[in-house]
């Protein structure tokens, strides 16, 4: 099914920034809304329910689960995570640019269901860089560490079932290329069809 709004999906391992870009990205487009996923874990610092994510307890995930309320879910890192099938689509429906910010096992699904999703996989220049921006955040046990870097490798394996892979060196650089991915996305034909529906047709064209 075609919508007027478009869906984005980054995904990367941890550490190599993708929060931050994402950030950045919403806060210079506002255009681009975010989809607050549910989750299990814990907020983290000044996270809050309904912001960064929907906060809920391994029943309430169950029970979502159980009446195929997610279009994907996935454990991470020993917690889950899921995306709302319909809150998706009530956006794009309604025109927006939606973005979410989810693991490669989620994008890969997002994928089977809205096929003209675009998946972007947000890399890191180097091992040692990726070691030495988790050991910067402050907020994981060196234990913690070496397991997102083991997951890291399984990862980043993912990155040639995407559309698109943004080396995250210079963080100024890489802002630009996923703005320029957002920009070239809405100016492909299928998608301006979609968004000017009503000017294709004040030109004839089908």
């Amino acid at each position: 099914m075609e919508y007027p709004g478009n869906i984005f999906v980054v995904a990367a391992p941890s550490g190599a920034g993708k929060s931050s870009l994402v950030k950045a990205l919403m806060e210079l487009d506002s255009a681009v809304q975010p989809s607050v996923s549910h989750t299990t874990r814990s907020p983290r610092g000044q996270e809050k329910h309904g912001r960064e994510y929907f906060f809920v307890s391994a029943s309430e995930f169950d029970a979502m689960v159980a009446a195929n309320g997610f279009v994907e879910w996935a454990h991470v890192h020993g917690h889950r995570y899921g995306t709302s099938k319909k809150a998706i689509e009530d956006r794009v429906a309604q025109g927006a640019d939606v973005l979410l910010e989810i693991d490669f096992q989620g994008a890969l699904q997002i994928r089977e269901v809205f096929a003209n999703a675009v998946l972007i996989f947000i890399l890191p220049p180097s091992w040692e860089e990726l070691r030495s921006r988790l050991e910067r955040r402050g907020e994981d046990s060196p234990e913690v560490i070496e397991l997102r870097l083991a997951n890291a490798a399984e990862e980043m394996a993912q990155a040639s079932r995407f559309d698109f892979v943004i080396i995250n060196e210079l963080f100024e650089r890489a802002l630009f290329d996923l703005k320029t991915i957002v920009h070239a996305q809405r100016l492909r034909y299928v998608a301006q069809r979609r968004a000017r529906a009503d000017t294709f047709a004040a030109l004839n064209i089908s």
